[in-house]
Parts: structure tokens; C-alpha cells; sequence
């Protein structure tokens, strides 16, 4: 593999010295891009550009082509794990995933196969592959996997979901049942994020993306405990580099303490938390990625300046930061406004590392 050229990123994550903060975006490879709807019109449908790893790395690569991005983001979907167990996975176009077949019962959960995910999802792996070449030491590429909570809510309810009553009912009334599924999904998660860092992936981002709808306690125990047996399964080095972990949790600003404590190296923050708040509680167990709210980017130019220059200072001087937006871009968004947040984040952070 190429040698990288630049590792800010990477060295950010394990709280060592950088010359600016480094910045990435949730969603990079998306809607908002001319270029992206237009390979995704080529493959013909959303999951048609997953399930190609040659379209895959084309809109990975789009991002990188038009900004000073500090890291590539795998191009994939967090729902390819239940799809490889058999559940059907389709998207409706306003409405997000959907699932043809439902996880419910004792016997629904029995009859999930183990997967191997290395065969089983092959073209993620190649995609890996086939995006680190591209990459040719440009900048690390991360990969990533849903959480099993997360995973779950959408096994369980069928698809996307307001209220959560499916998964909350199999919570509350068979909580051995739901501690089955996510023993599953964990072991399942860990070897889907073991198999990308094989493949070639020089960090792993955990989306717990719904985590923050479980009351405390829950969370704790049907959410969090799962995330750290994970990560004390993934492959801590590869290629002579630390593979760094970072955990997100949207909605999870109350638990950041307990977060801090399962291994990760750093937490992802959604704009509902104070950074420099986020800093003082978690200390120099992990570093922190985020938090601006997507929407500031529907703004002008001095106003997302503005709240890069705020939230720098909220952090303050020092390492251990990554920038990003506290959630996805979002698809109706400006390409010219990620430029000025980004240039942003690099002019005005380098004043804060020594």
C-alpha cells in the first residue's frame, strides 16, 4: 500500500500533534453532489452503487476532487450486515430503507445465519481494496458499520421509524430475546469491521444512530455493552499503524463519561453538546470528532465561518480534535458551502496547535 501523505487524521484521533484541526463530513459521498446523483443514476439504484465496487470508489473519490478533505469515508450503507442475513433489504424513494422480511420472534432470531463477512459481503471488501489503490496514500480511509442497537431498530421494525414500538416492545417484554439479537449482531459487526481493516481501512467509525432513543440504563445495557465487546474484538494494528475507533452515539451527549470508558478512541458529538463542556468530561481518555449542525450550511459564507471559529474555541489549543459535523450532510445543501466550512476549519484551527 502507498505511503500516506497526509495522516492528521489519524494522529488526531490518538491525540497527537497536528498543524490545523483535520475535517471530514458524515455523508461526504452524497445527494448534495451533482456528480454523485449522477453515478447513482448510472448504476441504476442506490443499492446497485453499493453492491459496485468500481461506482463505490467512483463517489467516495467525488468529495476529495472538489475539497481539502483530511479523510475518505467508505461509500457504503450501514444495513448491508442484515441484507447479507437474508432480510431483503430495498429502499422507497422518500421513505428510506425497508426490509421484506422482519426480526420478531425467538425463532426469527434463530434463523439468522452467522455471517462471514468477507464472503458474504465481498463487494465491501473489494470496495475497500479498490478505493485504498485510488486513494494512493491521498489521505486514510475510513470504514464503518451501524451498531447492533441500530442495526436492530431497523430488523426489527421493518425499515425507518418514529416511535421505535416494535424493537421497545421486544425490549421491555423479552429482554432475553433482544440481548440474543444483539449478541448476534455483535459478533457480526466485529467481523464486518475486521474484514474492512483487512481489506485495508485505517479506521472504523461505530454509527449508533439510534442509540439516543433509549432511555438511561437501556442505553447502558442494550446499546453501549455491545459497542465495547465490539471493540475489544477489532484489530487493534495493521499495516504498522494503529487502527483507531471512534464511536458515534446521536443523542448520546448525557452518557459521554461512560462512552469514554469502553475502549474507543475517540467520541463523535452531535451539535446538541458543548465541545469544549464535551472536553472537560471525558479528560485525555478520547479524542473528540464534531459537532457543527449540518444546517449552518444552508447559510452565507460569514455565518458558517463564524461557527467554525466558534466551535474551535469552545474546544480550545490542542490536539485531540476532529472536525465534522455533528450528523450527515444534508442532500439539498450547497456544493460551494462545505468548501468555505472546510477552508474555514483549516485557516482558523492552526492558530490552536502550537
Amino acid at each position: 500500500m502507498s505511503e500516506l501523505k497526509n495522516d492528521r487524521f489519524l494522529r488526531a484521533l490518538l491525540g497527537q500533534d497536528v498543524d490545523y484541526t483535520p475535517v471530514w463530513m458524515m455523508r461526504q459521498a452524497g445527494r448534495y453532489l451533482p456528480e454523485y446523483r449522477a453515478t447513482r443514476t448510472r448504476a441504476g439504484s442506490f443499492l446497485d452503487l453499493c453492491k459496485n465496487p468500481e461506482l463505490a470508489c467512483e463517489v467516495t473519490l467525488q468529495p476529495l476532487e472538489r475539497y481539502e478533505l483530511d479523510a475518505a469515508i467508505l461509500f457504503s450503507d450501514i444495513l448491508t450486515i442484515p441484507d447479507a442475513m437474508g432480510l431483503g433489504l430495498y429502499f422507497v424513494e422518500g421513505e428510506g430503507p425497508r426490509f421484506r422480511k422482519t426480526v420478531r420472534s425467538e425463532q426469527d432470531i434463530a434463523d439468522l445465519p452467522r455471517l462471514n463477512a468477507d464472503s458474504d459481503l465481498a463487494y465491501v471488501m473489494q470496495a475497500v481494496r479498490t478505493i485504498r489503490q485510488a486513494l494512493g496514500g491521498r489521505v486514510p480511509l475510513i470504514g464503518f458499520s451501524g451498531s447492533p442497537w441500530t442495526l436492530a431498530c431497523y430488523m426489527v421494525q421493518g425499515g425507518s421509524s418514529r416511535d421505535f414500538r416494535q424493537i421497545k416492545t421486544l425490549l421491555y417484554r423479552s429482554p432475553e430475546l433482544m440481548h440474543a439479537l444483539l449478541g448476534k449482531l455483535s459478533e457480526a459487526v466485529t467481523d464486518y469491521l475486521n474484514a474492512q481493516i483487512r481489506a485495508g481501512a485505517q479506521a472504523v467509525q461505530i454509527f449508533d444512530t439510534w442509540g439516543g432513543v433509549l432511555a438511561d440504563g437501556a442505553y447502558q445495557d442494550y446499546s453501549l455493552a455491545y459497542m465495547q465487546k465490539i471493540i475489544a474484538g477489532l484489530i487493534k494494528e495493521h499495516e504498522g499503524r494503529k487502527i483507531p475507533v471512534i464511536l458515534f452515539t446521536k443523542g448520546g451527549g448525557g452518557w459521554l463519561e461512560l462512552m469514554a470508558g469502553v475502549g474507543a478512541d475517540a467520541l463523535g458529538l452531535d451539535w446538541t453538546v458543548h465541545l469544549g463542556q464535551a472536553r472537560a468530561r471525558v479528560g485525555e481518555r478520547c479524542a473528540l470528532q464534531g459537532n457543527m449542525d449540518p444546517s449552518v450550511l444552508y447559510a452565507d459564507a460569514p455565518v458558517i465561518r463564524a461557527e467554525v471559529a466558534r466551535l474551535l474555541a469552545q474546544y480550545g489549543p490542542g490536539n485531540g480534535h476532529v472536525f465534522n459535523l455533528g450528523h450527515g450532510i444534508e442532500q439539498h445543501v450547497d456544493p460551494a458551502a462545505p468548501r468555505i466550512f472546510i477552508d474555514a476549519v483549516h485557516e482558523l484551527s492552526a492558530s490552536y496547535h502550537s
